[in-house]
């Protein structure tokens, strides 16, 4: 394990992927909810076990924009105004593995923003 931002992004997948039936959102009402907390915490889940084994940029780009979508998930899939909470918790949770990503990125040896132009 390279970086200890990449066991918090897993943990928030893990997080994503059973806090649907911990919020009681049911997948008959609330399917968009549901499906994008659920496949966006699967997508981490994967990027932080390859970052476990074989740590590249990619997979920190990969976290970022999923970041990123999970904040505007509400908006894009129009559940904001229905479930309150779920919308809080996406904004949550998808600016923390937004600020992770971004740490590494800039902070890391290899692929950092940071470094490199420190370097030059």
């Amino acid at each position: 394990m390279k970086h200890w931002q990449d066991v918090v992004s897993t943990l928030v997948g893990v997080w994503l992927i059973v806090s649907p039936w911990v919020l009681g959102l049911d997948i008959h009402t609330n399917v968009a909810a549901f499906g994008c907390f659920v496949v966006i915490g699967v997508l981490l889940c994967a990027c932080g076990l390859c970052e476990f084994f074989i740590p590249e940029a990619w997979e920190e780009y990969s976290e970022l924009y999923l970041g990123a979508l999970l904040m505007v998930s509400p908006w894009m899939l129009e559940y904001k105004a229905a479930l309150p909470v779920a919308t809080s918790m996406a904004m949550a949770c998808g600016g923390l593995v937004l600020a992770m990503a971004l740490w590494v990125l800039v902070t890391d040896d290899q692929f950092g923003w940071m470094r490199r132009r420190l370097a030059h």
